[in-house]
């Protein structure tokens, strides 16, 4: 379960060896007071956006929450698992692609034509190729995948940005220039997890209408999302909220580190879990709000674990970002009376990031085995 906000040093946990991030040292943590929205914090609760929802054939919105609307969606009629970019090909890196081996079948059938002068023999050969995945593969599993294994979290990160600049170009730039940041801290967890890594898709769709593999956008303002279909954050500029989040770098890196906690969940088989757990529960049924909050609190608890390896990096990931990214996690979630509670509340949704901030592992963020009051 998450704590209550402030600074809490990790329970339990062995030292990290190598180049893993630690948790904050101690005596670091939020503003004095901070419990939720600090004083005098500007904008109000971030609204949900009811217009311009991604649709498609018997789609199922699984995340309305944040700036505007950020979330993961999937069509939920048919629950075969999407399919997977089996490139990875992050600078230096030393982790291998999902190779495959080819097995070859040959089969001969013989066919005999006799007549009354002659007896002919024909053989013709049949090859059959077959391709069987090697390598890590996905764990189909919850509260018992193991990318929750006991001491995994996320490595050190020396993380440097471009400055932000609200406009569609630079927005491009900057999250263009986070996408490796992000690689360098969980590529190294899901190896020691025994569990496939590979780069996600960035997309950066113009205007208010657009189209995706998941659906399509019409007179919205969605701020982010990640689409398993094609394995792609999502981030269209004009859902960003510019005009309240102003220049706050690490707010927008949390909203950011969250789509890519969803990537990290659909690589481990947790987000195919997930939803094959909701589709049998049913889509707005107590039970299946429950799980979707879920996995939003896990994804924000992800992008605080993140936070960690890039505020021991330095470099853009200064204490001036850590601040912005505790703060902006309190002013999001359920706070809106009447809309499905499917993210959990603001309390919560800050909590839960400020949890993985503090700790850096992976078992803290179990979600799956957390208390139901925990996760409402």
């Amino acid at each position: 379960m998450p704590p209550a906000p402030g600074y809490h040093p990790a329970q339990g946990t062995a030292p990290f060896p190598g180049p893993y991030g630690p948790p904050p040292p101690p005596g670091y943590g939020p503003p004095p007071g901070y419990g939720g929205p600090p004083p005098g914090w500007g904008p109000p609760m971030r609204p949900k956006s009811n217009t311009g929802l991604i649709v498609s054939l018997s789609l199922v919105v699984l995340l309305i929450a944040g700036v505007a609307v950020t979330g993961v969606i999937r069509s939920t009629a048919a629950k075969s698992r999407s399919s997977s970019d089996t490139g990875y090909d992050y600078p230096g890196s030393t982790y291998a692609p999902i190779s495959t081996t080819t097995t070859t079948t040959t089969r001969t059938t013989t066919t005999t034509t006799t007549t009354s002068a002659t007896t002919t023999t024909t053989s013709r050969t049949t090859t059959t190729t077959s391709a069987t995945p090697t390598g890590p593969r996905p764990v189909y599993t919850l509260a018992d995948n193991p990318l929750f294994s006991t001491g995994n979290g996320v490595n050190v990160v020396t993380c440097g940005l471009p400055a932000w600049r609200s406009d569609p170009q630079s927005a491009q730039a900057f999250f263009t220039a986070a996408l490796p940041c992000f690689e360098q801290g969980w590529a190294p967890v899901m190896q020691r997890a025994g569990l496939p890594y590979f780069t996600p898709g960035l997309e950066f769709p113009g205007g208010t209408t657009w189209e995706s593999p998941c659906g399509s956008a019409n007179q919205g303002t969605w701020a982010a999302f990640y689409c398993p279909s094609n394995n792609t954050i999502y981030m269209p500029f004009e859902g960003l909220q510019t005009d309240v989040n102003g220049t706050a770098t690490g707010n927008y890196l949390a909203l950011f580190a969250h789509e890519f906690g969803h990537h990290i969940q659909e690589l481990s088989g947790v987000n195919e879990a997930y939803w094959d757990a909701r589709y049998e529960a049913g889509d707005q049924t107590a039970l299946g709000l429950e799980l979707s909050r879920r996995s939003e609190l896990q994804a924000q608890c992800f992008g605080g674990m993140w936070f960690a390896g890039g505020q021991h990096g330095g470099a853009s990931i200064n204490d001036k970002v850590i601040r912005e990214m505790l703060a902006d996690g309190y002013t999001r979630g359920d706070w809106k009376q009447g809309a499905p509670p499917d993210h959990g509340s603001p309390q919560h949704y800050g909590a839960w990031q400020e949890h993985g901030f503090t700790n850096n592992r992976t078992a803290p963020c179990n979600t799956w085995a957390a208390n139901s009051a925990d996760v409402s």
